[in-house]
């Protein structure tokens, strides 16, 4: 059951309160309005996983979700 995790950002929802940039500063920045973005491809680098999943959890407006591809 292996396979690639990514997470994506959905911009129509972000709100910018950066709980996502705070927990997981390695998956995440912040553009000019506050609003989230991934940092590279979305692809969950090997041993960040549980930060991507806590981001996921602490988004009020539920706009990140993990996947698995």
């Amino acid at each position: 059951m292996s396979g690639t995790l990514r997470i994506h950002v959905d911009p129509e929802k972000c709100q910018g309160h950066a709980r996502c940039k705070s927990l997981a500063p390695e998956l995440f920045e912040l553009d000019e309005l506050g609003n989230a973005q991934i940092i590279g491809n979305g692809a969950i680098p090997a041993g960040l996983e549980d930060k991507a999943w806590l981001a996921q959890a602490n988004c009020p407006e539920i706009a990140i979700t993990v996947e698995k591809e």
